[in-house]
């Protein structure tokens, strides 16, 4: 056969801590090792979306978007990717299209290459914006199949799905696996299928919670698979990904050799095994996360969303109640029409499920999300909801059958009024528009830290400056 380089994305910076340490790794404990990195010849560096934007401003007091530019500046040489919720955007909630028209301009323009856009229902009317979006701004848009198991998903529904993903111009399509419910030779049949079918590359994104995720990689790459996600060993394995290193010594000498030196990776993996001992040490990273759970392969429930289901109970006492919750998320899921359970309709059916259970009686009380959920706005769901459980849970809410941002009003000028008093950079719309809450406190204390204590600014207010 012909030699096929297989390129690699590094996702060590975004989705491996996100996966084992609940996205608290700060810009500070990247910096020192972004300019090694960045001589490794990555395909590209996932460094931002997903979760780093909320918990930058939740829990680090960041600017996320200030860390996607030094970022940036201190890797010119390899493409910076980012994962987008599609009309979601980074939040959880879907947005009109003028938002998130916006949002994809002002990534483009601090510093992101690839945007990899995905859709937790697989519904393609979801993605068409953004996608036109990155071509309009010159960067690479790629659309993540959400990848999930049951009667409806065969190789066929994931076939069709990549067919409407080239037809609406993307420029390569990930094969997300955000469960890890992949195996080895369904990895293989499913790949074979997708590179007959579609002509764009093909990128596998697999965790590795189940224990499968090198050897789902290493038989994607046998099938035609172009691009791989992985992460440096000392925050791979576990809920996270397969060990970048291990993946370019299984493909070296081969006809899919990677091109990447193991030594520069070696000086790499040097830094977070220090950074690893570290986040031990604080709590910050639970040894338990590194172990293989074949349970995500019976309950099909991604890592994250186990953590979320275990907190809601702690909270409510009900501990013991957790296989419970782990039984009733499939048939909560049945009801919804079958979403693939990935932000936010894992969160979604997960705090249904638990509330279903605490409750002793299942649908007794309905969150506001569930109910969007049922009637349509968050799109249309793989398998058809039974009208009569949409009654049920809607009541005489209106059901949405059409694009839902096609019934939302443009809604960046109302946003920048209500973001007017603490903006300080254009992008700080952004920021509120997808946490309202959480946004002002986080641009109250950047201004703080700016400005020093409340009395600091209105001395400076009223021509006072400090020496």
């Amino acid at each position: 056969m012909a030699k096929k380089p297989i390129k690699i994305t590094e996702t060590v910076l975004r989705d491996a801590h996100q996966s084992l340490l609940a996205t608290r790794m700060p810009l500070s404990d990247m910096l020192p090792i972004l300019g090694e990195m960045d001589k490794v010849g990555y395909y590209s560096a996932e460094v931002w979306g997903g979760a780093t934007f909320d918990a930058c401003i939740r829990f680090l007091n960041e600017d996320p978007w200030e860390r996607l530019r030094v970022i940036r500046k201190n890797m010119p040489n390899t493409k910076l990717q980012m994962l987008f919720r599609g009309q979601n955007m980074l939040g959880y909630r879907p947005y009109a299209d003028d938002a998130v028209e916006y949002f994809v301009q002002k990534s483009i323009g601090n510093g992101i290459d690839i945007i990899r856009i995905f859709d937790a229902l697989n519904d393609i009317r979801n993605l068409e914006t953004a996608v036109k979006a990155a071509k309009k701004e010159g960067g690479h848009a790629q659309i993540a199949i959400s990848f999930t198991l049951g009667d409806t998903f065969t190789t066929d529904y994931y076939v069709n799905y990549a067919k409407q993903i080239e037809s609406i111009g993307a420029d390569s399509i990930c094969l997300k696996d955000m469960a890890a419910l992949l195996t080895p030779y369904h990895t293989y049949e499913l790949v074979k299928a997708l590179k007959e079918n579609v002509s764009i590359p093909i990128d596998i994104h697999t965790h590795y919670t189940s224990g499968l995720a090198s050897m789902c990689l290493l038989k994607g790459v046998e099938a035609g698979a172009d691009i791989i996600d992985t992460a440096m060993s000392p925050l791979a394995l576990g809920t996270s990904h397969a060990p970048t290193e291990s993946m370019v010594a299984a493909l070296q000498g081969t006809d899919y050799d990677t091109g990447l030196d193991l030594v520069q990776l070696t000086k790499i993996r040097a830094y977070f095994m220090t950074l690893r001992e570290k986040y031990i040490k604080e709590g910050l990273l639970d040894p338990k996360m590194l172990a293989t759970d074949a349970n995500a392969l019976i309950y099909q429930v991604p890592g994250g969303m186990l953590s979320n289901l275990l907190s809601q109970l702690k909270q409510a006492g009900k501990e013991d109640k957790l296989q419970e919750v782990l039984e009733e998320v499939p048939r909560v899921r049945k009801d919804a029409g079958m979403p693939p359970l990935v932000t936010p309709s894992s969160q979604i059916v997960g705090t249904q499920a638990v509330f279903n259970v605490i409750l002793g009686e299942r649908y007794k009380m309905c969150t506001a999300e569930f109910k969007d959920l049922v009637r349509g706005a968050y799109g249309k769901t793989p398998v058809p909801i039974d009208p009569e459980f949409q009654k049920k849970i809607c009541g005489d809410a209106e059901i949405i059958t059409c694009r839902f941002a096609d019934t939302l009003a443009p809604e960046l000028d109302t946003l920048r009024k209500e973001a007017a008093e603490w903006m300080e950079q254009e992008e700080d719309v952004l920021t509120y528009a997808m946490f309202p809450k959480v946004a002002p406190k986080f641009f109250e204390a950047r201004r703080n830290a700016k400005y020093g204590i409340d009395g600091a600014r209105a001395d400076q207010a009223n021509g006072v400056h400090p020496v």
